[in-house]
């Protein structure tokens, strides 16, 4: 009796094994399907969204360009994944990292806003046309030419060759354009 009971039980675990296996075919090439659609999506977006952005932006700027587009990628993989896990059944694990990610992406935020501000004044700064390498410019007391521009930092070259290293947070809000002294 005791045997018939164990082949019962092996029975019905085979069967519920097989059951499961056969109920998640269809999720898993809906998944696989999705997958392939998203991956072919997401590499139309980025290039299409390059070449835009290369239009606009010199290959000087190839920097910015390339952020931009990393930033994007992510967030549309970030948002392909989620996808997923809702495609083969687990939508709560998928709206739980969904809500944990705007948290973490909150915190992250708020640490990084020194960087962030730097970054954002350095694609205003390499847009500028009246800030450009070469130039002698005024800021924050201090008068050089400028030598480069990187998206946090700018370096000017001052009279006495002294190299200054600028956040361009405290650049692009306070520079003044210097004549050279051919133009004055």
């Amino acid at each position: 009796m005791s045997l018939a009971i164990l082949t019962a039980s092996a029975t019905d675990i085979a069967d519920t094994f097989v059951s499961g296996v056969v109920g998640a075919i269809p999720k898993l090439v809906s998944a696989a399907l999705f997958l392939a659609v998203a991956y072919v999506g997401i590499k139309i977006i980025t290039y299409l969204l390059r070449r835009a952005l290369e239009s606009v932006y010199p290959a000087s700027q190839k920097l910015v360009v390339d952020l931009f587009v990393l930033v994007v990628s992510i967030f549309l993989w970030f948002g392909v994944g989620l996808t997923l896990l809702d495609l083969v059944g687990m939508g709560e694990i998928a709206a739980s990292l969904g809500t944990a990610a705007g948290f973490i992406a909150l915190g992250i935020s708020y640490a990084l806003s020194n960087m962030i501000a730097d970054t954002v004044s350095g694609v205003y700064l390499l847009r500028d046309p009246d800030f450009n390498p070469g130039d002698t410019v005024t800021t924050d007391s201090v008068t050089g030419t400028v030598e480069s521009i990187g998206l946090r930092k700018s370096r000017l070259r001052l009279d006495d060759g002294t190299l200054v290293v600028l956040a361009n947070r405290n650049v692009e809000s306070k520079w003044t354009w210097k004549a050279a002294p051919s133009q004055e």
